[in-house]
């Protein structure tokens, strides 16, 4: 019995040396987008290998267990942060302009496509690019294709896509501006989710720079609104949910961040510097935590992934966007650290993903959007 436990031990500690290495090896030359080009670049070719194809294969990708519409909004939320991804790419290196417009010219079309509107239509039994000009919300899916169209033109898109991008904007408009307090469900029946409505006021923004600020407006008001009327009374950061603003989630607040950086800088800085305040922990490994005023050593969440001692998968993987946009190169790397140590990158033929990706693809592509973060001018 002795014998097998120093044989388990010593088997154990072999593998943790190993993983160590292997840790320090895949991460070591991250902290500049030169030195990172040749990674980015393969995990940017593994996932349009994973994303642009036919619709119905997409949605197969996502796991089954989840529910129909919860396939339909990861497979939208794929697509959205691998033009996120792709765009970036284009800005950071130029010589991939090209193929990064191609690639999310198709990825567009996939979002446009029946089998990608079906999660929306299932909650809001319209389709929702025939009740574009009809009063129920379909916020999710307007904004997140808007997104990507956006990111689309900022890298030199042509014309194809203007008419249904004005649409979708002048429509999101519409409904934000009539509603009572400047936000609407993503979903009949419940709560305003905070990150849902900032998709939306970075898709009008984005709009409003290309095409001589129509809705700038619109996204002042809400910015205005939300620095003074939706904010946390005990941490100063923006609420998750409205009216339900008691409960705070990692996730949540990191995403509020990194979407904030594409419309006010100096409101987006102050929110990531509170959310490393009450958020961040850096032992055992450093993440940012689900939940500021509770431990939960282990929990599951649709949104937020496994919670693993005290810390959000997803709100860890957002946290890398603020992180890389703001020049935080120490939580950047203990970030992309502890992601690969989570993941753990295979690499074969060109390509490059963490091996979480066979679960859930959606978090390669948060993560490459995340890492790649860049102003849009």
């Amino acid at each position: 019995m002795v014998k097998m436990l120093i044989i388990l031990l010593s088997t154990m500690i072999i593998l943790i040396i190993i993983k160590a290495g292997w840790v320090a090896y895949a991460t070591g030359g991250q902290g500049l987008f030169e030195n990172e080009k040749k990674d980015v670049i393969y995990r940017a070719n593994y996932l349009i290998s994973k994303v642009a194809i036919s619709p119905q294969q997409l949605l197969n990708e996502m796991p089954s267990g989840i529910g129909k519409q919860f396939q339909g909004e990861w497979a939208l939320y794929t697509c959205s942060m691998t033009c996120a991804a792709l765009t970036n790419i284009a800005i950071l290196y130029p010589q991939n302009r090209d193929l990064s417009i191609r690639i999310i010219s198709d990825i567009i079309e996939i979002a446009m496509s029946s089998d990608l509107r079906e999660y929306d239509y299932i909650r809001w039994g319209e389709d929702p690019l025939e009740g574009i000009a009809g009063e129920l919300s379909h916020i999710s899916y307007y904004s997140h294709l808007a997104w990507m169209i956006s990111g689309y033109k900022q890298i030199g898109g042509d014309s194809k896509y203007d008419d249904i991008y004005h649409s979708l904007c002048k429509a999101m408009n519409r409904r934000i501006r009539q509603s009572p307090n400047m936000n609407i469900p993503t979903y009949p029946g419940e709560s305003i989710y905070l990150p849902d409505m900032l998709v939306a006021i970075v898709a009008l923004a984005n709009y409003s720079r290309q095409n001589h600020d129509e809705f700038t407006a619109t996204v002042k008001m809400w910015v205005e609104k939300a620095k003074t009327e939706w904010i946390d009374r005990n941490t100063g950061l923006l609420v998750s949910f409205l009216p339900d603003d008691d409960l705070l989630k990692g996730s949540y607040s990191a995403l509020n961040c990194y979407y904030l950086t594409f419309i006010d800088d100096s409101f987006a800085k102050d929110q990531y510097n509170k959310l490393k305040k009450f958020f961040l922990q850096t032992w055992p490994v450093m993440g940012f935590k689900e939940y500021y005023d509770r431990s939960c050593w282990l929990g599951m969440d649709i949104d937020a992934g496994p919670v693993i001692i005290n810390l959000s998968s997803s709100g860890t993987a957002f946290a890398i966007g603020p992180a890389t946009y703001f020049n935080d190169t120490k939580v950047r790397k203990g970030l992309l650290r502890t992601a690969e140590i989570a993941g753990t990158t295979v690499t074969w033929f060109g390509k490059s993903h963490y091996l979480l990706a066979n679960i859930a693809l959606v978090g390669e592509a948060i993560l490459l959007a995340m890492r790649t973060t860049t102003k849009w001018v």
